[in-house]
């Protein structure tokens, strides 16, 4: 299974902005480079079309959209819930250097919080907690923080770049 890294924090924080400039900087040094994006539902179909046809009438229970130079999978998670994203890189992604995640803060896997105390007082874990272990490192608007793994400007022009660095440092892409 190829390492995994998750972006994560609060709604507006910036996690799509960093997740997007850090694939495109670890795929320019040569990673193949995969990502999840977790969401709260999405509309990939509309009613009527074929693929829509193949779920909701023939009962499909997974479907794959297969064309020249793309393809999507879509289908309903087992027993209603959701895979891990080790899971699903395991199952989907398995030939990734580096699989990049956008969300699943509660999952154990290492971890880059994007914290804008202008956007939210606190970031999502607590300062200092339990949950810190998993950090590998942090971008922020805060000043002077201290913790015990890298901390980034949120605005530096070279965040991604820095960024990808300590992720072939920790977790070896």
């Amino acid at each position: 299974m190829p390492p995994i890294v998750c972006f994560i924090g609060k709604k507006k924080s910036g996690k799509t902005t960093v997740t997007v400039a850090v694939a495109a900087e670890l795929t320019r040094r040569g990673h193949r480079v995969m990502t999840i994006k977790h969401g709260h539902g999405f509309d990939l179909d509309r009613e009527g079309t074929d693929s829509w046809r193949h779920v909701h009438e023939g009962h499909a229970q997974r479907v794959v959209l297969a064309a020249p130079g793309e393809f999507v999978v879509m289908g309903n998670w087992p027993g209603g819930l959701p895979l891990a994203p080790d899971v699903l890189a395991e199952r989907f992604l398995a030939d990734a250097d580096i699989v990049l995640v956008e969300g699943f803060k509660s999952e154990p896997l290492p971890c880059i919080e994007i914290y804008r105390r202008a956007v939210h007082e606190e970031p999502v874990f607590p300062f200092g907690g339990p949950e810190w272990s998993r950090y590998i490192a942090m971008a922020t608007d805060v000043e002077g923080l201290e913790a015990p793994f890298p901390v980034f400007d949120v605005d530096e022009p070279d965040l991604a770049a820095r960024v990808a660095d300590v992720i072939e440092r920790t977790v070896g892409a």
